[in-house]
Order: structure tokens, then C-alpha cells, then sequence
């Protein structure tokens, strides 16, 4: 209850700062470089070495897939019959495709499963959704926004970016026998400022505009990002033998509000920036409720 308890103050603290105080310009670009360079890698390097191979751990990864490519299949067929903008399509393709599997992920699933859950959601978020928003992402907005994407700065993004370094180097840690205790509780103190801080940044980003003329796609969208797609990884999982928290981990992570980067992706390239930080804003309200009671008909451990 405490961990859930963090979660819920900072996002309320960052939404209340936002509206009736005047933090300083710039401070949103400042608590992501800190939560992206330092404390992510952190948490990856502390993380990383401790998690036990695993037959089933392709499944978080795969459901990150589903969830993203059943997106792009859905609101492509959806826009054609509804006569949808190009802008439109792609805009929900990014942010209804692509969870927070880092910024709320973590905390959630800490929240609700421990470290041991947390060292899944690192998984799932690090070979899953980040190398997909840094390629498929990219080229769907390129697609969308009718640009085209240079490969070579894909894959740049993704072998430069710091946790997957750190995804890198925890492997070869885990192989050698773990981090010295000393630099152990380093790593622990600098990841645990991870969820402070990204939820109290998420807090402060928060957006929730005029939905009337926006409802039709917004329940499309969310439809699919917090239930639809959850439940066809569950159904992928069972099918295939998963079980336990490695089942749990994948269809949370699937059932996770979407992803803050691709809105922002999506406002980069002129995809319907309304639409997208209005479904970003209504999601992550949504997922507070629907994330906690999914998780109460799946497995503990």
C-alpha cells in the first residue's frame, strides 16, 4: 500500500505544482535527463544481474510486440472504414501501441509485485518497448508524416541510448557473479530515485483536454491500450504455457497507460498532437484504476 501510496502523491504532486505553482522552466527536461541517464541505467545495472534465466522470459518481451504491432493493424483497418486522417492513424498507432512500461511500469509493478516484478518490467521494457519505439516507432511516424527514417540513426539510438548499455553490461555482471555490496547499495540509492521522480515529471506533464469531439477514437484507443490488448497477450501466454509472475509481468506491462515519448513523437511529426495528448492524459488516469484490478485476476507468483 505504501509503494501505491508513492505512486498516487507524486503524480498528484506534479499535476498540483503544474497548475498552481511556478516551477522553474526547464525542470521537465532536467528530471528526465536524471531519470533517463542516471537512475534508469542504475536500476538496470542492480536489476539485471539478479534475474534467474527463464524459458518464459520471451514473453514480456513478445507481449510489448503484440500490443504495438495488433495496434497498428486495428487503427489502420479502423481508419480506412471510418475515414480517419493519416494523421489521425498514426497518432494512435504510437500512443495506443506503446505503454509506459519505464516511467509507470516500474513503480506499478514494484508496487504490486516487489523487486521481483520489477526486475521483470526492466525486461520487458528494455528488449521490448524501447528497441520497438527507436525502430517500428520511428518508422511509423516517418510513414504517417509522410518523411522517411534514416537506419543508421535507429540503430545508433538504440546501442548509444545509457540503459541498454547498462542492460549490456548488467548481463556480463550477472555471468561474473553479481555487483560488491558496497556498489550494490550505490546502484540501489541512485534507481531508487526512479519513481519519485519520473511520476512527480509525469505529474507536471499532465494534460487532459476537450475529449467531445475527440470521444469516437479516444475509446477506440483506449479500448485496445488498456483492455483489448492485455487481454490478447493473457490469451497468448496461457496458450503458450506461461505461467506465474512472468504471465502477470507481460499482461501488465501490455495494460500499462501510454507512453509519454510517443506523444511526443507523435507532436514531432504533426500527428493529430490534440488527439494524442488527450488519449496520453485520459490513459494514465485510467490505468491507475484499470492496471491495479487487472492485476487482481492474475497470478501472484
Amino acid at each position: 500500500m505504501s509503494a501505491l501510496l508513492l505512486l498516487f502523491v507524486c503524480l498528484a504532486l506534479g499535476a498540483v505544482v503544474r497548475r498552481l505553482a511556478q516551477p522553474p522552466a526547464g525542470i521537465v527536461h532536467g528530471l528526465n535527463w536524471w531519470v533517463i541517464n542516471i537512475a534508469l541505467p542504475a536500476l538496470v545495472l542492480e536489476l539485471i544481474p539478479a534475474v534467474k534465466p527463464n524459458v518464459q522470459l520471451w514473453f514480456p518481451v513478445v507481449a510489448t510486440w503484440v500490443a504495438f504491432f495488433g495496434a497498428w493493424l486495428l487503427f489502420a483497418w479502423l481508419g480506412r472504414r471510418l475515414g480517419w486522417s493519416r494523421g489521425r492513424i498514426g497518432a494512435l498507432v504510437l500512443v495506443c501501441g506503446f505503454g509506459n512500461t519505464s516511467f509507470m511500469g516500474y513503480p506499478m509493478l514494484q508496487a504490486l509485485h516487489g523487486q521481483a516484478g520489477l526486475a521483470l518490467a526492466v525486461v520487458a521494457d528494455q528488449l521490448g518497448c524501447f528497441p520497438l519505439l527507436a525502430s517500428a516507432g520511428v518508422l511509423v511516424a516517418g510513414i504517417y508524416a509522410g518523411r522517411a527514417a534514416e537506419p543508421w540513426q535507429v540503430v545508433r539510438r538504440i546501442l548509444l541510448f545509457p540503459a541498454f548499455l547498462a542492460l549490456l553490461a548488467g548481463v556480463v555482471v550477472g555471468l561474473l557473479g553479481g555487483w560488491p555490496g558496497p556498489l550494490a547499495g550505490v546502484l540501489h540509492s541512485l534507481g531508487g530515485t526512479l519513481t519519485p521522480l519520473a511520476l512527480f515529471s509525469v505529474g507536471l506533464q499532465f494534460r487532459l483536454q476537450a475529449v467531445r469531439h475527440q470521444l469516437g477514437p479516444l475509446v477506440c484507443g483506449l479500448g485496445w491500450k488498456l483492455l483489448l490488448a492485455p487481454a490478447l497477450c493473457w490469451l497468448l501466454g496461457a496458450a503458450a504455457g506461461v505461467s506465474g509472475l512472468v504471465l502477470t509481468t507481460g499482461v501488465l506491462q501490455a495494460a500499462m497507460a501510454p507512453m509519454i515519448s510517443a506523444a511526443i513523437l507523435a507532436d514531432e511529426h504533426g500527428l493529430d498532437p490534440e488527439l494524442a495528448n488527450t488519449v496520453l492524459g485520459a490513459g494514465i488516469v485510467l490505468s491507475l484504476l484499470t492496471v491495479p484490478l487487472m492485476n487482481l485476476w492474475l497470478p501472484a507468483g
